[in-house]
């Protein structure tokens, strides 16, 4: 299983959780043709009234602007790793299991298949962490 691993910088903001709250801030992205590969939003029900959304990639001086101006940052606090590879049965579980044989706990895994390829992403606590990760996942095979 020949995997592309590679380090991700995730992007966030807090929405006000109402009608139309994630798709103003998305909004504000696709003005600057911001192409998003990876978006999750959700609710946070340890802050009522609130949710948080995901971008990736944020590239770009235009793109980093009219994120920032929509009240996104940077995660300073999510350090991902994002890893592409052929969609296979299995996959997730051998995955998993690698990271946990490595020592690796990861606070967050989202991973989707679309045809013969997935596409998924590995959210740690820490910069080593997220370097440890990626060298543990290249080298499964």
């Amino acid at each position: 299983m020949a995997l592309k691993v590679t380090r991700a910088d995730v992007w966030t903001a807090t929405v006000e959780d109402r009608v139309g709250g994630a798709a103003e801030k998305f909004e504000a992205l696709a003005r600057a043709k911001v192409n998003l590969e990876f978006a999750l939003a959700r609710r946070t029900p340890e802050n009522p009234g609130k949710g948080i959304l995901f971008a990736y990639p944020v590239k770009g001086a235009k793109a980093t602007r009219a994120a920032q101006e929509a009240g996104f940052a940077k995660s300073a606090s999510i350090h991902s790793v994002r890893i592409e590879g052929p969609d296979k049965p299995g996959t997730a579980a051998r995955i998993a299991r690698a990271l946990a044989e490595a020592g690796i706990s990861f606070r967050g895994l989202a991973m989707s298949a679309l045809g013969r390829k997935f596409v998924g992403f590995v959210a740690l606590d820490s910069a080593e962490d997220a370097k440890k990760a990626a060298a543990v996942l290249r080298k499964l095979a």
